[in-house]
Formats: structure tokens, C-alpha cells, sequence
């Protein structure tokens, strides 16, 4: 069921419609109020894509142009591939052959994929993101880039608001777009949620770098008040050897432990932009998790991350991409997985893929059973570590047209790279042949006096 339930998340995504009925408050300006606050009860409908509208001849809504999804649709399109169920029958053969545990793993923690593209939202990855789900009633967020709010719709539908409402604290790494752009709904949201769920309104607990502030001070300022949403710990006061003399931060970073029945929040700076930070959380129960938000390869993260049980760690670019990777500040899949060996990390997960592996990275030779891909809305517990490897010849046999033009992209700049560098040594030795082999050497003052003597 485990290997069936994660093979979903990569051959179609679930959509759920349904249509709902709520009280609204009518404006005392309004004409259909008779009296001011009356409350009158309207049919609602939910959006969808395409949803139409239409007022005359007749009055009614329009459905005939909706997208719909069919998962069996889709499944059975994948059966067809070459290889694919010879792979998948192989991945359910060593899964149940494989060795039992040692003991069973509990449930917590749940780890929820979100956002798993870099940069900006496309139809299959959105940007990051990733739900914590630390216990039946408290979760936090790692990132919270555009679109957050709406892929928590998406994956728990008509049960967003008790997730919202289970929401204890949001870590946000650094302040690129695609990282912090959807805390602001997510904070209203959250408000929304636990006014229906009969919860007392609380402020969220908030780690990221203190820049964070000014954005949020101007979106107050200009369009809506928000700062009373949020309770601001600083992550550099997380860093191990800070001394933290604010006595409120010293408040909220106990909160933040006592919540969240964490032993450890840690955070370290990491090498992207300015003040960018990378997260280790250590539970009580023993387990640790580390974050690597945005980073090139990062010897204070290895050190912080210390045998942890489970690294996110970004992988946004392919092998042999060394170089931009370097110039945008980001790992290939090798160095993300070299990062998690020197941590000794139980096992590795990688995410913040680039746009252009939408449906699947390449895969390195690096790769290995202690490392997995995250898509979006997938859903892993520290049990499926033994199972999620087992998936990637599944993943290869269904995404081969892909993976096939992916290589010959590669094939084709590797090529146009030994052709530049081909040039370029056939212009160095020309310039050599071009050049007099026994040119006369210009006299130094000295040495015209002496021959004039």
C-alpha cells in the first residue's frame, strides 16, 4: 500500500471538487441588507479552472469546458511503457522480500512535500515548501514560497483548516521569492481557520534572518495589518554560541522548543545569498531533521547536521553543471548527496530541482539506497526510507522519453564545450606560428653604449 500510495503522487495528482454552503454578513451598504448586520445564507461554489457563468438566455453554470483528472487514466497510460510494470512488479518483489525491521517506526514525523521546483511555480513542482507534521496536532513549515496556502488545499482539501490550525511555527531560510512570498496568506489563512475551528487566535511563531521584518513592517504599512499575525524569532539567534540578551526572544525560542517538544532548534549560515540560513531540528524522542534550504555545498551544515536521521537538502542542478552552480550558488545532485555521506545522514531526501527537471532530475552515479527524489505532495515517513530507493527504477522506466532528452541536451553541451575548447587551441597555436621565431630583442641603453665604444 505504502509503495502504491507513493507511485500516485508521481503518475497523476487527485483534485477535489465539491460544493459548499456558508453564512455571510451582508454590508449595511449593501441592497439586499434590510437591516444593519443582518445575516443571510447564499449558495456558494467553489472555483475551478474554466468554470463558466452565464447570465443570459439563461442563468446557470457552465461546466462543459472543466479539466478534469483520471488518475485510472493515467495509471493505465503508464502500464503501457516499456518496462514499467516489470519494474514496478521488481520494486514490490525486494520491498516485501527485503528484511524486516527492526522495530516498527512511528507515524511522526510525517514530512509533506509541498514545493519541490526552484525559482518559480510551474504546473508540476511549485516552489518551496515543506510541512513538518510533528505530531497528530503540531506541524511547522520549512519555507513557505507562493503558493504555499493553495498546495495545502490541494493535498488535505476540505481539512486545510485543521492543518492551519495545527500550525505552530514556519522557518523561513533566506529571502528570495521563492522561499517567503506565500507566509502572507498562509498568516491569513491561518487567522481564517481558527476563527471556524472555535480556536483562540494566537501569533505565529516565525524563525527567519531579521530582514524579514521590513517586508512584512511595509505590507502592514501599505496594504493590510499583518504584524500582529507574527512572533518573530531571529535566526541568527539560533546558531550555536549565540547569546540571546533580548528576554522576549529568550521567551519565544522556549515556546518554540515546549511546542514543538523539540530538545534543539538549531540554525547555521549557509553559502547562498547574504543571511541565508540552513535548520537542524532535533525531537525529544531522539530523531533529527536538518533543512538545507538554499545552498552550494556547506561545511557548517555538515558539522550542524551530524548524523542526522533525514537531510532535505537542495539539489538544483545536474552533474557536469559545476560551474553555474557555483555562479547561482546552488549544489548539483552529487554534491547534495556528498553533503549528506560526510553528515552521516541516515538517509537523504533531494528537492529545489530546477524547472528543467519539472518531472525528474537526472540521476547521478552518486545515487544510492539512502537517497530519494521529492514531488510535490508526497508524503514520506522515517519508515519508507527502505522503500523510497527502491522506487528510482520505477521513476526511470516511466519518465524514459524524458530522461532521454534531458542526456541528449547534455550530450549536446558537452559537445559545444569540446568545440569551443578545440577553438580556442587552434587560435592560441595560430597566434604562436604568426609570431617570428627569432625576433630580434630590443637593445637595452647600456648595451648601445658599449657597442658605440
Amino acid at each position: 500500500m505504502r509503495i502504491a500510495r507513493l507511485f500516485t503522487t508521481c503518475v497523476a495528482t487527485r483534485f477535489r471538487h465539491s460544493s459548499t454552503s456558508s453564512t455571510l454578513t451582508s454590508s449595511p451598504h449593501s441592497p439586499v441588507s434590510t437591516e444593519e448586520g443582518a445575516a443571510i445564507t447564499v449558495p456558494t461554489v467553489r472555483g475551478e479552472c474554466l468554470l463558466k457563468y452565464q447570465l443570459r438566455p439563461r442563468r446557470e453554470w457552465q461546466r462543459d469546458a472543466l479539466i478534469t483528472c483520471n488518475s485510472d487514466k493515467f495509471i493505465a497510460e503508464a502500464m503501457e511503457l516499456p518496462n514499467f510494470q516489470e519494474s514496478v512488479q521488481e520494486c514490490r518483489k525486494t520491498a516485501q522480500d527485503g528484511p524486516a525491521p527492526a522495530e516498527k517506526k512511528s507515524q511522526y514525523p510525517e514530512i509533506i512535500f509541498l514545493g519541490t521546483g526552484s525559482a518559480i511555480p510551474m504546473k508540476i513542482r511549485n516552489v518551496s515548501s515543506t510541512l513538518v507534521k510533528i505530531s497528530s496536532d503540531r506541524a511547522l513549515l520549512l519555507d513557505c514560497g507562493e503558493g504555499t496556502f493553495g498546495q495545502l488545499c490541494r493535498h488535505y482539501g476540505d481539512d486545510v483548516d485543521r492543518v492551519l490550525g495545527n500550525l505552530a511555527a514556519v522557518f523561513v531560510s533566506h529571502l528570495h521569492a521563492d522561499h517567503h512570498t506565500g507566509l502572507l496568506n498562509v498568516l491569513l489563512q491561518r487567522e481564517r481557520a481558527l476563527a471556524s475551528l472555535g480556536k483562540p487566535f494566537h501569533p505565529l511563531l516565525v524563525v527567519a534572518p531579521t530582514q524579514l521584518r521590513p517586508w512584512l513592517q511595509q505590507y502592514h504599512n501599505q496594504c493590510q495589518q499583518v504584524l500582529h499575525h507574527v512572533s518573530m524569532i531571529p535566526a541568527k539567534c539560533l546558531q550555536k554560541g549565540a547569546e540571546v540578551s533580548n528576554p522576549i526572544v529568550e521567551r519565544l525560542i522556549s515556546s518554540l522548543l515546549s511546542t514543538c517538544d523539540l530538545e534543539k532548534f538549531q540554525t547555521c549560515l549557509v553559502r547562498h545569498c547574504k543571511h541565508a540560513f540552513g535548520c537542524a531540528l532535533v525531537h525529544t524522542s531522539g530523531w533529527k531533521l536538518v533543512y538545507s534550504g538554499d545552498t552550494m555545498p556547506c561545511e557548517a551544515l555538515v558539522q550542524m547536521g551530524k548524523d542526522a536521521t533525514l537531510l532535505i537538502h537542495e539539489a538544483t542542478l545536474e552533474d557536469g553543471l559545476e560551474q553555474e552552480a557555483v555562479e547561482k550558488t546552488h549544489s548539483t545532485t552529487s554534491q547534495a548527496i556528498g553533503v549528506g555521506m560526510r553528515m552521516n545522514a541516515e538517509f537523504i531526501m533531494l528537492n529545489h530541482f530546477s524547472q528543467r527537471y519539472a518531472k525528474i532530475p537526472l540521476f547521478s552515479p552518486d545515487f544510492n539506497e539512502k537517497v530519494g527524489i521529492a514531488f510535490d505532495h508526497m508524503k514520506v515517513c522515517f519508515g519508507d526510507f527502505p522503500t523510497v530507493p527502491k522506487l528510482i527504477a520505477p521513476l526511470k522506466a516511466l519518465f524514459a522519453g524524458d530522461i532521454e532528452e534531458m542526456e541528449e541536451r547534455r550530450e549536446k553541451r558537452e559537445l559545444r564545450l569540446v568545440r569551443a575548447a578545440l577553438l580556442s587551441s587552434e587560435q592560441v597555436d595560430s597566434e604562436l606560428q604568426q609570431k617570428p621565431e627569432h625576433a630580434e630583442e630590443p637593445q637595452s641603453p647600456q648595451r648601445k653604449k658599449v657597442r658605440a665604444k
